[in-house]
């Protein structure tokens, strides 16, 4: 695809926002507590024109394929809260704009790498992946620590590990999915650094298949920096410990030897776009409900992942997730114009796509407090292969099941619940960050059962263009998405974890039930 200037660029987000700001606003509290009927609600006037509009924006090819730490993403962002503030939305408490900062890492990959157990040499590429870390040559006996998670007899405990190298088991007791893996490697680096170990060693035999680990880190990652004086020093490399045929690294008095040219880093802004739509009930405006979608994609040529043709290298993300950021917007919209109860967090993330990095920062760095945050509603997916529905992972555990139903029903549409259950939908989101707080948090999806043709067609793929969307369905999604919010946002009630569902007692710790 061609590549424009970016004086085009500027002008074509001039006139955008411009557009947006013609829209009129009715933000007064006395509009807003005006009894109307459920057609007269600004949702049902989302106007298709609008939803393309926003859409061509953020999946254009000037924008470069959206890559967190590139200029494109920064674009997006600068849209996004641009539109917040045409619409009057407030920046959060402590903020003076709509942009939550994140000091992110641009990690290259190793040149090489190779560990010495016994008479065997793991070797880059194959057996071994370097994680972080700089250039190390270190021989010395391996400590085993169990998952390397804790403090406790199964792990740190009674074992001094200063200068030495740590053995550590792959994964946590309670990992199952990619996000969970990805984020107990970086907690138990992060402790290894804290006790003072001169390398981390991960015995990986996850699900996740040893290629596609291999493939994944032998390319330049964007991380969240591990904190620690010696986190740019100390060594962590996964070895392939599949069928446990590394296991005497697990006992003591076992010598080896760790080479790797380390991943250089390098500093890279990114930032969440926030902003609060103030609710009119007395009480209940001080508790919160987030509407998210993040706003990154890919990028342009290798970075994306996936086969391209030379005339088209950009992955422009019209699916994966300008559609979900869209929906967003358009919430904002109806929701300024007659606010809800209580108050709505319009939150716009960025770095899902290279390991939630957005959501998780947000997470640890509330802008609201967690415990007055009630629900997340999500809007992510690969794409759609039903526009009769919506799609949501997440429907049954999350306690506003009649909210959803009701609300995808009022755009004409019915809800499909937990499409391709054997793809664990539900921890690959952007959800999963508030839902491992303890927020009930479901992700809104445009219309799938499975992944099939029609979604893999798409999906992470260069030809993902607005152009080949169906925007009569964009459009009834987003007023579905709207109406859903402002229900939930109006109920009675806080929703709950369904009973036994294992972030359950994340949510009794957060809100003292």
């Amino acid at each position: 695809m061609q590549t424009y200037s970016m004086a085009t660029l500027a002008v074509g987000l001039a006139l955008a926002t411009v557009s947006v700001q013609a829209q009129p606003r009715t933000t007064k509290a006395g509009a807003a507590n005006k009894t109307v009927s459920a057609a007269q609600l600004p949702e049902f006037a989302i106007s298709k024109a609008e939803v393309e509009a926003h859409t061509y924006f953020l999946a254009s090819d000037e924008l470069q394929g959206r890559r967190t730490g590139e200029l494109g993403n920064q674009v997006a962002a600068r849209y996004i809260a641009e539109q917040f503030r045409s619409l009057g939305l407030k920046t959060p408490s402590g903020q003076t704009n709509y942009f939550q900062p994140i000091g992110l890492e641009k990690v290259k990959a190793a040149t090489s790498g190779s560990l010495l157990v016994g008479k065997d040499t793991l070797k880059l590429g194959k057996e071994l992946v370097v994680m972080a870390g700089s250039a190390t040559d270190v021989t010395g006996e391996v400590i085993y620590v169990g998952y390397g998670l804790t403090n406790g007899e199964d792990g740190y405990k009674g074992r001094d590990v200063k200068g030495r190298i740590v053995v550590a088991q792959g994964g946590s007791p309670d990992a199952k999915g990619p996000s969970e893996i990805f984020r107990a490697s970086a907690e138990k680096r992060k402790l290894a650094i804290e006790k003072g170990a001169a390398a981390l060693i991960e015995l990986y035999s996850e699900s996740i298949p040893w290629g596609f680990v291999n493939q994944y880190f032998n390319r330049e990652q964007i991380a969240l920096p591990v904190s620690g004086a010696n986190s740019s020093s100390v060594a962590h490399v996964w070895i392939n410990n599949a069928n446990n045929q590394y296991k005497q690294l697990k006992e003591a008095g076992q010598t080896v030897t760790l080479r790797t040219s380390g991943r250089p880093k390098t500093s890279v802004p990114s930032a969440n776009v926030a902003g609060i739509i103030e609710g009119t009930d007395p009480k209940l405006k001080d508790e919160y409900v987030i509407v998210s979608a993040h706003f990154d994609h890919v990028g342009v040529g290798k970075q994306g992942g996936s086969a391209y043709q030379p005339e088209d290298s950009i992955f422009n993300g019209a699916r994966d997730n300008a559609f979900g950021t869209v929906a967003i917007l358009e919430a904002a919209k109806a929701l300024s114009i007659k606010r809800p109860k209580r108050s709505v967090l319009v939150l716009a993330l960025t770095g899902e796509e290279v390991g939630l990095l957005g959501s998780r920062y947000y997470a640890e760095h509330p802008l609201v407090p967690l415990k007055q945050t009630i629900f997340d509603l999500n809007s992510d997916g690969a794409g759609y292969n039903d526009t009769t529905i919506v799609s949501v992972i997440g429907l049954e555990r999350t306690g506003a099941r009649a909210e959803i139903e009701a609300g995808a029903k009022s755009a004409g549409l019915s809800v499909f619940a937990e499409p391709a259950p054997e793809q664990g939908l539900f921890d690959r989101s952007d959800n999963v960050s508030f839902a491992a707080k303890g927020i009930p948090a479901p992700t809104f999806s445009a219309g799938f059962k499975a992944f099939d043709e029609a979604i893999g067609k798409y999906y992470h793929q260069a030809i993902d263009n607005p152009e080949s969307l169906d925007f009569n369905y964009v459009q009834r999604f987003c007023q579905a998405f709207a109406h859903t919010a402002r229900l939930i946002a109006d109920r009675a009630t806080r929703p709950q974890w369904s009973a036994g569902d294992k972030y359950e007692a994340a949510a009794k710790a957060l809100y003292g039930q």
